[in-house]
């Protein structure tokens, strides 16, 4: 039983809606991985992209299972022959821009896996195992979605996310940089955990979430960011001819982009680098180097207004 009376919790909405509510929810994004590879027991070798985050890994390691690399192309497509039977490949949703272009590798690949960790918003495709990582979308603790037609059989028990959420509480009070430190300690965390539920707590702050209007702030600010900087952006041409709805970051690909990052950093525009384990795995004449080298993933959440993304530009062009 529930208690009734005492002290009041934190407040929170209790909407239904997750937004992925026929997911199976686990407790975060390489684990909802890790889900489906385990409920396709044929699998043995796993095939990455060498311009991908290595905490993917660690479900596979986990699993005992091979792991291999692909190269991609300019359109950000695999540049990999036809798998096989008892082999699975993992590719990339980039940036949530990739939706298209997702429909012309489906019919290449047997045993297709899609990462959608930086496409949140796009809905699953039928018969095609997918996964997602909210907490790169949203101020979550932790979190995973898993879509897949087979579920495993024991019933997996709920994590807790109470020593996770603090960074997310700190920024509120004292802002990104005091808590930034804590927030690198919450990625650690989260580095090889057990499969479990995803917990009440983020099941919660997810309710809690205007994902309607999230979408379309994404969808405004990234297309107001494109008008202004898509005759500089060397990936102007896939983002043209694609389809973007409610994307991750705008992904600004110019040659000399490490050195403009650390000039938006400077001015308190924090952006990532996509992804530093890549040098490790490529040589600096690749394709993938390049990428990691120079592209700027722009912030365009729903945190930020058309005035955020005009400071953005001015930065950028100044």
């Amino acid at each position: 039983m529930s208690a009734i009376g005492g002290y009041f919790e934190l407040e929170l909405q209790d909407n239904k809606s997750i937004y992925h509510n026929n997911a199976i929810a686990v407790n975060t994004g390489r684990n909802a991985l890790e889900y489906i590879l385990r409920t396709n027991k044929k699998i043995s070798k796993v095939f990455l992209p060498y311009y991908t985050c290595d905490v993917l890994l660690q479900p596979i390691k986990r699993l005992n299972l091979q792991v291999a690399f692909y190269r991609l192309d300019e359109e950000l497509l695999p540049k990999l022959n036809l798998v096989g039977k008892n082999e699975a490949i993992v590719y990339v949703n980039y940036f949530g821009i990739m939706n298209k272009k997702i429909k012309k590798i489906l019919s290449r690949y047997e045993n297709l896996i899609i990462d959608n960790s930086q496409a949140f918003f796009a809905r699953p495709i039928k018969n095609i195992p997918t996964f997602f990582s909210p907490r790169k979308f949203f101020g979550l603790p932790d979190g995973g979605f898993a879509y897949t037609n087979k579920i495993i059989k024991n019933k997996l028990e709920p994590d807790n996310s109470l020593d996770r959420i603090s960074h997310l509480l700190g920024r509120i009070e004292k802002g990104a940089e005091s808590f930034f430190p804590m927030f690198k300690e919450n990625d650690k965390k989260l580095d090889n955990l057990p499969l479990k539920r995803m917990s009440n707590l983020t099941l919660r702050l997810m309710r809690n979430i205007n994902f309607k209007e999230a979408k379309h702030r994404r969808n405004k600010n990234f297309n107001l960011l494109h008008n202004s900087l898509k005759k500089i952006n060397e990936l102007s041409p896939l983002i043209d001819n694609g389809i973007v709805d409610g994307p991750m970051v705008y992904p600004f690909l110019i040659k000399g982009g490490k050195k403009l990052k650390k000039h938006l950093i400077k001015n308190k525009i924090y952006v990532a680098t996509y992804w530093p384990n890549v040098y490790q795995w490529v040589d600096k004449k690749d394709w993938e180097y390049y990428l990691t080298d120079n592209l700027i993933p722009l912030p365009i959440d729903q945190r930020y207004s058309p005035n955020d993304m005009k400071r953005i530009i001015k930065v950028i062009n100044g």
